[in-house]
């Protein structure tokens, strides 16, 4: 194995820039589609620096072709770009464990606690956090009360705080232009720290208000490293499983970061036969005994380990769960929601709809003819 050291890849500014557009176009704008919008989006920025190139016979710099659908800049923050926050660049590959305890931690009171959790249970860049991270952040972040007419950060600072609202009404501003409300609810600051760039849009408060408030180098170590980390530890889970050999390497890293963490207790049933199915599961840890509802009760069908899967055959024939799912030890799970599964698993189909009649096979050997078998399509 070579010493070596791993050859660092640097992004360079106009990239930076031009994915910072679009995620900034993206979440003001909520389409549909994310794919259909890249699309759009990407297109449109072609046709314009065409565009701009034929009109002024000069190829446009990167910043001067970075346009939103609209054919103005969606921001224009880039030529005066800061560098004294901006030139630090986190690694989570190189982070060392030992330095997660030097996180600030802010004592809360049970009541703070409570309206915190209640803050953040719905914030997005949290739901692939497990329990051990989600109390890291509950502990990093700070409460912060604000006055109307307060500006609570500025287009073009540099990013110090990610901010989830407890209350309040907010307006975010692109120069003068009013793009976006928050009420009550939501989260901003995460772009800049994220993609370590200067503020996008300016946030003032309309209302007094509560705000809880994680600083940048502790949204980055938590944040980072946990998808870091779920990314190389779900890639790996997903290498285990023989159906997804034919997705593309791109394509299981999307589907890894698109799983979310769950854990169940001995004894939990996971999924019911009858409902409605949301989702599919990957199993991590642990043991699964899969049941079917006959006139004298549940009997098994089978056991499932790690690196197996359940739940995909109501996802692929759009019918209620055809059987139950039970913890039979302490599990974990990889949960991946109806909509993700639609739009990554698309090259797995035909191997799933195949299982289809080795559950029937498996269901003749058990119960010795068709006939014996409750309907599970």
């Amino acid at each position: 194995m070579s010493n070596q050291p791993k050859q660092r890849i640097q992004v360079p500014d106009s990239l930076r820039d031009i994915l910072l557009e679009f995620s900034i176009a993206y979440l003001l704008e909520q389409p549909g589609d994310v794919v259909d919008y890249a699309v759009e989006f990407f297109t449109k920025l072609q046709e314009n620096r065409k565009s701009k190139i034929s009109h002024d016979d000069v190829p446009p710099s990167p910043d001067e072709s970075i346009m939103s659908l609209d054919e103005e800049p969606l921001v224009n923050r880039f030529a005066t770009r800061r560098k004294s926050v901006f030139a630090e660049t986190y690694d989570p590959e190189n982070d060392a464990d030992e330095d997660e305890g030097a996180a600030a931690i802010f004592p809360k009171s049970d009541e703070q606690r409570a309206r915190l959790i209640e803050s953040v249970k719905n914030i997005l860049l949290f739901r692939s956090l497990d329990k051990e991270q989600m109390n890291q952040v509950l502990d990093a972040m700070f409460e912060r009360k604000v006055s109307a007419g307060e500006i609570v950060i500025r287009q073009g600072d540099d990013g110090d705080n990610f901010y989830v609202i407890e209350s309040g009404k907010y307006k975010a501003l692109v120069g003068d232009k009013h793009i976006h409300t928050y009420n009550n609810s939501g989260s901003f600051g995460e772009l800049a720290l994220l993609y370590n760039m200067p503020r996008a849009a300016t946030i003032e408060a309309e209302t007094t208000g509560h705000l809880w408030a994680m600083d940048r180098q502790t949204f980055r170590r938590i944040l980072l490293k946990s998808a870091f980390r779920k990314r190389k530890m779900y890639e790996s889970l997903l290498d285990s499983v023989p159906m997804l050999k034919t997705l593309q390497s791109y394509e299981r890293m999307n589907l890894a970061d698109a799983l979310v963490p769950k854990s169940f207790s001995k004894g939990d049933r996971i999924i019911k036969q009858g409902d409605a199915a949301d989702g599919m599961y990957f199993i991590e840890d642990g043991t699964v005994s899969i049941r079917i509802e006959q006139d004298a009760g549940e009997v098994e069908i089978s056991t499932l380990g790690k690196g197996q899967y359940f739940g995909e055959l109501a996802l692929v024939t759009h019918r209620p769960r055809a059987a139950s799912a039970y913890a039979a030890s302490d599990v974990k799970a990889a949960f991946l929601d109806v909509d993700a599964f639609e739009r990554l698993l698309g090259p797995c189909m035909e191997l799933m709809k195949r299982s289809i009649g080795d559950y029937e096979t498996q269901l003749i050997k058990i119960f010795g003819s068709k006939n014996n078998i409750t309907d599970i399509r």
